[in-house]
């Protein structure tokens, strides 16, 4: 009896320590989306590119192929123009799928756009991406955007 007590017990840590860390892998994903959103298209940092993308990153955009030349080139004209606006981006997760080192996640995203704290436009998009497991942590290779209503 002693024994399949043990036996459980060594079951159920398992499963739950296995729990723990696909949770953990599913906000490391998460964290990836909103990190990234912030520093590249709210920022317009180009160097956060080569944090959160692999080096063959696109992004399909509204029926657009952007590679990584095209995003740093927009990165680099957006970062030039000077406006008071802030882009706030809120992201409502429908689901992360992760198998070894890839992962794919499905979100709706909206951007404020906000000047003096008043919302002055507001865009919403549904999206999916994929991301690897590099050295580096997690990075994202794809990105498709799809303007959506509210």
């Amino acid at each position: 009896m002693k024994r399949s007590f043990q036996i459980l017990v060594l079951f159920l840590t398992t499963v739950a320590l296995g729990q723990d860390t696909v949770s953990s892998k599913e906000e490391q994903i998460k964290d990836l989306i909103s990190n990234s959103f912030q520093e590249i298209f709210s920022d317009l940092d180009a160097r956060a590119l080569d944090v959160y993308c692999t080096e063959d990153f696109l992004l399909l955009e509204t029926g657009e192929v952007w590679d990584m030349e095209k995003m740093r080139n927009y990165l680099r004209s957006a970062g030039k123009q000077d406006t008071e606006v802030k882009r706030i981006n809120s992201f409502d997760f429908i689901e992360v799928k992760i198998s070894g080192n890839m992962a794919w996640v499905a979100y709706f995203n909206k951007a404020e756009f906000r000047k003096d704290g008043e919302v002055m436009k507001e865009m919403n998009w549904v999206e999916s991406a994929t991301a690897l497991l590099t050295e580096e942590g997690w990075k994202l290779q794809l990105l498709h955007s799809t303007v959506a209503k509210k």
